[in-house]
């Protein structure tokens, strides 16, 4: 029954650690962006992502949509 021990008041330090950006998907991602908020092109080219990302969005199903569908087809020309 003796005093109890003080707690100790700790100081917290708080970081936001960002990881590091695929300089591939940054320069598609900053293409995309720009075609759509920025000037219309008088004939626009498709921006495609790189495969490993294509690959990436399929297997977290970001990518639902078959893109070789022939149902589709007339969406893409």
């Amino acid at each position: 029954m003796g005093n109890k021990p003080v707690k100790q008041e700790r100081e917290e330090i708080l970081l936001k650690v960002i990881p590091p950006l695929d300089h591939a998907y940054a320069r598609w991602l900053t293409r995309d962006l720009e075609r759509i908020h920025g000037f219309t092109p008088r004939k626009p080219r498709a921006i495609t992502p790189p495969d490993h990302y294509i690959e990436y969005m399929r297997l977290n199903g970001w990518l639902d949509v078959n893109l070789d569908d022939p149902d589709l087809a007339h969406l893409f020309k």
